[in-house]
């Protein structure tokens, strides 16, 4: 068997990249729990609560485990994943007395946990400890969840089969066999598979190769059975049987190294029948050839961080931000177009990336200690650290710079591009899944650089990179939709097309009425399959996870 764990493979033509899967399993298991009971041990569940609205409701809980204060849970329980939105969730382990309903007593509680979905699937096994109300510890508790994708396309296999000694069942040729394997379904049901060509007056076919999806095959079930039958065809549609056999892609797995698998072809009736029929024939899987499609959530869990930049637009346009009219006016009482962005998009980007610091930039300013306009500067005034711990860092560094700079112009956003494509493309050639860059760019009119900035973003979308530009204020943004290539392939002024569409562009206008989360949802909604498209595109398939088997309690331990 060959396995070509190929992220190209959507590129070669079957069905595109992965689409993100959106369905994830959490195990969840216990250590150390308080013992509430008196005469043995406390009666665990764990109960799981999401947000919504600002309200929490139930979603599901795991079975009641008696008598144990280091449990392991053997309910799973599924969620959908979004990328785009901040899914809150909250997990509350209690001591189940007699019932199954949840006490209401502090007693019964054993301590809760508050994470986001995309912390868990990002770190693929997470260990918290458990608090009780008001902050405090549950002792030594901690609980402990691990994520995994359902996966509902997770590749296609190619394979190659052949028969030897088949039965004949022609009076003056040789049989002209086919190939027709089913899919057992959990009813009982069959579903045709697939329906190999007929190899004429051939008692010892060799059938060419063919590729099917393992959702078609086994329905991603290695163990499902499989029917195999084989026929002489008849050209009037009256084929005869020569024999069937069982199998599972399970089973199919074993051709490796040169190795074979056989099965023997049998007929019930001539077994039934015939006191010294053995099969009629037999029938070869010469070679299985297994590509891999892999998610977005494959790259998440294998590893890959998502390094998120800010780039803040600081042209005259804007308006003096000490004016209330300003679109850079920091209102004590609710935050400006820009930060409003800033922190909807960054909420999420902050699960995905493990130190947590993150780039801000700024563009179209003059900036001290010479006052001369840059069109790329560290908006902490550092340029050889431009990170900020934090989106509240972002936050805080947007707020001391306002009053250092002058704003001026114009409004060029190539240079900030053509740095964070550098960043993205590294020094060394990309060699694994480690790492990809999402630039936000916050601006309040269209770009004076247009011919620089779509020669920058052809140039970027080789590199690991997504673009996300909002509009922020009343400006006519007509001509930036030309950076989305939403409406056709953008192109540098030379003619060369992206090799991916890595642009999105929203005006903020269009969202100031709705909630952040619906402006994040937006303009995040199209990073999962860029993502996918580079690494398929360069043949890099997920890293292997590397899972931390001891709990971490400080780096772990909630603010």
């Amino acid at each position: 068997m060959s396995e070509s764990q190929e992220a190209s493979s959507p590129v070669a033509g079957i069905g595109g990249p992965a689409a993100c899967v959106t369905k994830v399993e959490l195990r969840v298991s216990c250590k150390s729990l308080l013992d509430r009971d008196t005469l043995n041990k406390s009666d665990p569940c764990v109960m799981l609560m999401v947000q919504a609205q600002g309200q929490w409701t139930e979603l599901d809980r795991t079975e009641v485990i008696k008598s144990n204060l280091n449990p392991v849970f053997a309910k799973v329980l599924l969620l959908d994943y979004y990328f785009e939105e901040v899914q809150k969730l909250r997990f509350e382990v209690y001591d189940i007395h007699g019932t199954h309903s949840i006490g209401t007593r502090d007693d019964d509680f054993l301590g809760g946990v508050e994470c986001t979905l995309g912390q868990i699937v990002a770190q693929k096994k997470m260990v918290k400890p458990l608090l009780l109300k008001y902050g405090k510890y549950a002792g030594k508790s901690t609980i402990t969840i691990h994520a995994e994708e359902i996966s509902g396309n997770n590749g296609y296999v190619e394979l190659s089969f052949c028969a030897k000694k088949l039965d004949d069942k022609d009076l003056f040729s040789k049989s002209d066999p086919f190939l027709e394997i089913y899919r057992v379904n959990d009813d009982g049901t069959e579903q045709l598979v697939h329906r190999t060509e007929v190899i004429k007056n051939n008692l010892n076919p060799v059938w060419e190769p063919f590729k099917v999806s393992l959702i078609s095959l086994c329905s991603c079930d290695e163990d499902r059975k499989l029917r195999c039958l084989v026929w002489d065809y008849d050209s009037r549609g009256k084929h005869d049987f020569i024999g069937e056999f069982y199998a599972t892609f399970k089973e199919m797995q074993k051709v490796s190294g040169g190795n074979k698998v056989t099965w023997e072809c049998v007929n019930p009736k001539y077994k039934l029948k015939k006191k010294n029929y053995k099969n009629s024939g037999l029938v070869i899987l010469t070679d299985l050839k297994l590509h891999r499609l892999y998610s977005f959530l494959d790259y998440i869990m294998g590893g890959c961080q998502i390094h998120f930049t800010v780039a803040i637009d600081f042209t005259a346009s804007n308006g003096d931000p000490r004016n209330s009219c300003s679109l850079h006016y920091i209102n004590p009482y609710q935050p400006n177009e820009y930060l409003k962005a800033l922190i909807a998009v960054g909420e999420i980007c902050q699960d995905y990336d493990s130190d947590k610091r993150f780039s801000a930039l700024g563009f179209g300013a003059r900036i001290p200690p010479n006052y001369e306009v840059s069109h790329d500067f560290a908006i902490n005034f550092n340029p050889d650290d431009d990170e900020c711990e934090e989106i509240q860092g972002v936050v805080e560094a947007y707020q001391n710079c306002l009053p250092k700079i002058q704003l001026y112009g114009p409004t060029n956003v190539a240079p900030i591009i053509n740095r964070i494509a550098k960043q993205a493309a590294g020094k060394e050639p990309i060699k694994d899944a480690s790492r990809y860059h999402i630039l936000l760019i916050l601006t309040d009119g269209v770009v004076t650089d247009m011919a620089d900035t779509r020669e920058a973003i052809v140039r970027a979308s080789y590199q690991p990179l997504s673009i996300i530009i909002v509009g922020v204020g009343n400006a006519d943004f007509t001509d930036m939709q030309i950076l989305d290539g939403d409406d056709g392939v953008l192109r540098s002024p030379k003619g060369e097309p992206v090799l991916r569409d890595i642009v999105q562009f929203v005006p903020f206008r269009d969202f100031k009425t709705a909630s952040p989360a619906a402006l994040a949802k937006c303009v995040l909604a199209e990073v999962p399959k860029q993502v996918v498209e580079y690494f398929s595109h360069k043949v890099i398939p997920p890293m292997c996870p590397v899972l931390d088997s001891t709990p971490n309690s400080i780096a772990n331990t909630p603010d």
